[in-house]
């Protein structure tokens, strides 16, 4: 049975609007090392990239948000960077960036890239100077770098913490008697911050965006947008040495004022450019907070992770999507949506495991592109793919060797094929003389069920759910109904029915309880599964409802 069987009643089609076309546009994100193999060598590449990038095109989606490929010694999988305008060999060329960035427009796609502002890798050439250079250089001044007590105490200059565990404070010189300075990282010691009380970092950022831009990308996803600055000062935090998130526990490290006049200066400098360019923060506080950093003059979105972060539960999802919009209304911007990234466990994982989760994780789906505004979707997730639970021996995230956290399960490659040859059609190049590498992260045994290639065949797969899902949502902006401007307002109704009001005419439902649910009256346009006999909500299912009046089927 068609999960989906109103999905036809809209005729045409349209493209998304190109004013101002991120108020409404679903990004598909890219992590480069999982979603496609070129050469064989294990690593998803660029190569991998162009060549399947007609299946994100064929999804529907608006653009695509690639994780770094810039040069970069891979400690933390490329948010290490030590050259912001290059291509990293593993990955390619920027011959080969080139020609994807024209292919992705050719095929009506928009191209967003990652940029790392907070902190580069220890072997960028400016890092290495600057340890190459003297305490209280210039060299030095352009990261965060702090005389110790003399005679080489192990004492850091704060108690400060870093997002992987353990201090955030590293010896610039360790077995040096007269260089006692220590430099901040508030990620692995390979990750230096930036000091952004030095107007050359900004000068330097600034060269970097007007990289990218002149050469067409679309916009950028800025990582940590909201650390940058840290207390001038560098004092010690209230919280104590045992927090376990040196970021998110640390007032003196993040949500500094002076980052909001950077964000109005790379506003300035994208709005310079025709088309405008698109900034989208990594900005992980509280909704009224990070809301601040859409004021109309820094950037248009960033993620709503008090969003991303949510289990299976009616309530908490409506108190947070009213906590959101109640956020956006002094600011105008609407909530960027997200259920999951390359940090997150997998929704489907996260809401249960199993068939439980993945009817819940295609629910959820069908939701997340019903709600007002932008929405982006992780690579896998529309295919309903589980975290993985990677061998302790294979783990390669620095997250798991300093802080027992692992991300890894969430970056598995994408499985093309059943077939388990060539990494399930992961890998492109190989052949029986000349196999391809093992992938950089073990695929687990029966991967091959979630394949593409199966789904893509299947009328009732998530997959093809979501194919559906975004035609309909393309049509029914192109016709005025899910405006751009619209706002969400959220409330739980008996039996755990979630009910997400658009506007009068539409709104999203989630049946989050155990048993089935009537729906308020209208036409059903969508379904995350199929409806029962009596036209009530399953448990663990989605729609999109219509109760306006000139509906033609």
């Amino acid at each position: 049975m068609n999960p989906h069987p109103q999905a036809d009643i809209v005729a045409g089609t349209a493209a998304a609007p190109t004013d101002e076309w991120w108020a409404s546009a679903v990004i598909y994100q890219v992590y480069p090392r999982s979603f496609a193999d070129g050469n064989g060598d294990g690593v998803g590449d660029l190569a991998g990239l162009i060549t399947r990038l007609p299946y994100i095109a064929a999804l529907g989606v608006d653009g695509i948000w690639m994780t770094p490929f810039q040069p970069s010694p891979q400690l933390d999988q490329g948010y290490d960077v030590s050259d912001y305008c290059g291509v990293d060999p593993l990955f390619g060329t920027m011959e080969q960036f080139d020609e994807l960035l024209g292919l992705a427009h050719t095929l009506g796609l928009r191209l967003l890239l990652d940029v790392v502002p907070n902190h580069c890798s220890s072997e960028h050439p400016l890092f290495q100077s600057a340890l190459a250079a003297t305490p209280g250089s210039p060299e030095r001044d352009l990261f965060h770098f702090v005389q110790g007590p003399a005679g080489g105490s192990d004492v850091p200059p704060n108690n400060w913490q870093s997002v992987f565990g353990g201090r955030a404070w590293t010896r610039a010189a360790p077995d040096s008697q007269t260089d006692t300075d220590w430099y901040l990282h508030l990620f692995s010691p390979g990750q230096p911050d930036w000091n952004w009380r030095n107007p050359a970092v900004g000068d330097y950022f600034d060269d970097v965006l007007r990289f990218w831009f002149d050469k067409g990308v679309d916009g950028l996803r800025i990582d940590v947008a909201h650390a940058l600055f840290k207390a001038d000062g560098l004092p010690d935090t209230p919280a104590t040495l045992e927090m376990v998130d040196g970021l998110r526990a640390n007032p003196q490290v993040s949500d500094q004022e002076e980052v909001h006049d950077v964000y109005r200066r790379w506003r300035t400098l994208a709005n310079s450019y025709q088309p405008h360019r698109l900034l989208v923060g990594e900005v992980n506080l509280e909704p009224a907070r990070a809301a601040r950093y859409t004021r109309p003059d820094e950037m248009q979105q960033t993620f709503a992770f008090a969003f991303v972060k949510l289990g299976w539960d009616a309530a908490a999802w409506a108190a947070v999507g009213n906590e959101l919009e109640a956020a956006r209304e002094p600011q105008g911007a609407a909530p960027t949506w997200a259920l999951e990234n390359h940090d997150i466990v997998r929704s489907a994982t996260r809401f249960g495991g199993g068939e439980l989760g993945s009817s819940r994780s295609r629910a959820a789906l069908v939701a997340l592109l019903g709600l007002p505004g932008p929405a982006y979707l992780y690579q896998g997730q529309e295919l309903g793919l589980p975290e993985v639970d990677v061998p302790l021996e294979a783990r390669v995230d620095p997250m798991w060797d300093r802080g027992g956290v692992c991300r890894d399960g969430a970056r598995v490659p994408l499985p093309w094929t059943a077939d388990p040859a060539l990494n399930h059609g992961f890998s492109l190049a190989g052949s029986a003389t000349v196999p391809a590498a093992e992938p950089w992260l073990p695929i687990p045994s029966g991967w091959g069920a979630h394949a593409i290639e199966l789904q893509q065949s299947d009328d009732e797969s998530s997959l093809a759910l979501t194919i559906s899902a975004l035609e309909l949502r393309r049509k029914l902006l192109a016709m005025g109904i899910l405006g751009t401007d619209d706002a969400g307002s959220w409330r739980v109704e008996a039996g755990n029915l979630l009910i997400c009001e658009r506007s009068t005419d539409f709104f999203v439902a989630v049946a989050m309880g155990t048993e089935a649910v009537r729906l308020p009256p209208g036409t059903v346009l969508l379904s995350a599964l199929p409806l029962a006999e009596d036209g009530w909500l399953q448990p663990n299912n989605a729609a999109w409802v219509w109760r306006g009046e000139g509906w033609v089927n």
